[in-house]
Order: structure tokens, then C-alpha cells, then sequence
């Protein structure tokens, strides 16, 4: 393999190690404004938009012992690999892919498990984590706020009921 392979594999490989979670997908006429902009949003998730050719993503992933298959990946294809929120990143992806046209997911990985593309697309219409964060809260919240209700409501009832007795006896 000469020089220039070997140096562009070893930071692929890199690349995999720093970030545990990726998103391979595949382009068509993905214009350099297009490209620019779909960039930008990943980077504002704190990840990364990689143009890789098939066999350099081939033997980087079989370097972290990630089996793909030629087959499955038609195509050019580009890795986006994740940033702090791995979920939020796909959904990115999917929704620009949707938006625009021009990006499919093809697969995926997280925490360790490879995924195909319309697990990928499942896994983006998950609730984010400020909102799964919300609605644990909202169950944890509800029982208490009616035992309140309910003591407010007995309470409430005892000082109608004095008013009432007073209002009798004038």
C-alpha cells in the first residue's frame, strides 16, 4: 500500500476510534453549497461529514471489527461520524436527507451494534433526551401533584364549610 493509502487509512481508523457512533450514507448530486451546509449542521452537532472511498471504509472498518458488505453500500458513500448525541446527529441526517434529497441512510452504529438503514431511520424519530428527561418527570409529577390537589381540595372544604355555618347563624 503506498504512503499516501496508508496515512489516509490511519486516520480513517482513527477517526472510528475517537467516535463510537457513525451514520454511512449515501449521496447523489450533493453540490458544494449543499455540502457545505449539511457540513455545517453536522459540525454544530459536534460531529463530522467524511467522503470515503468503499474499500479505505471497508478495511477501516474491519480494523475496529465492524463487518460491511460491498453489496450494501450502492453508490457514493460518506460516513458522518457522530458527536455528542449520536441520536440527535441521525436525526440530522434523516431530516436533511428528507429535506433536500440528495443524502440516504444507508447504516449505522451505536454503542457497539450495526444497524441498517431504515433501523438507522427508526432509531432518528426516538424522543431526544431532554424530552424522554421531560416525560419521566411528568410521571414522576403527576401522582404527587393530585395527592396536593386532593389535600387542597379537603382543606378548601373545611373553611367553606365554617364560612357556610357562619353565613347560617347571621
Amino acid at each position: 500500500m503506498r504512503h499516501e493509502k496508508q496515512f489516509l487509512l490511519e486516520e480513517v481508523q482513527s477517526q472510528f476510534a475517537k467516535s463510537d457512533s457513525f451514520v454511512i450514507v449515501r449521496y447523489t448530486a450533493l453540490s458544494a453549497n449543499t455540502a457545505n451546509s449539511f457540513r455545517t449542521a453536522i459540525a454544530h452537532q459536534g460531529g463530522n461529514f467524511e467522503v470515503i472511498r468503499k474499500r479505505m471504509l471497508l478495511k477501516a472498518a474491519k480494523a475496529i471489527d465492524v463487518t460491511l458488505d460491498l453489496a450494501s453500500l450502492p453508490g457514493h458513500i460518506g460516513v458522518v461520524f457522530a458527536g455528542q448525541d449520536p441520536i440527535e446527529t441521525t436525526k440530522l441526517v434523516v431530516k436533511f436527507g428528507e429535506d433536500t434529497g440528495t443524502v440516504q441512510v444507508v447504516g449505522g452504529r451505536f454503542d457497539g451494534i450495526l444497524y441498517s438503514g431504515p433501523e438507522m431511520e427508526a432509531i432518528s424519530k426516538l424522543p431526544s433526551k431532554d424530552e424522554m428527561r421531560s416525560e419521566l418527570l411528568a410521571v414522576f409529577e403527576a401522582p404527587m401533584a393530585q395527592t396536593l390537589a386532593v389535600m387542597e381540595a379537603l382543606l378548601s372544604s373545611v373553611v367553606y364549610a365554617i364560612d357556610n355555618k357562619c353565613k347560617q347563624e347571621s
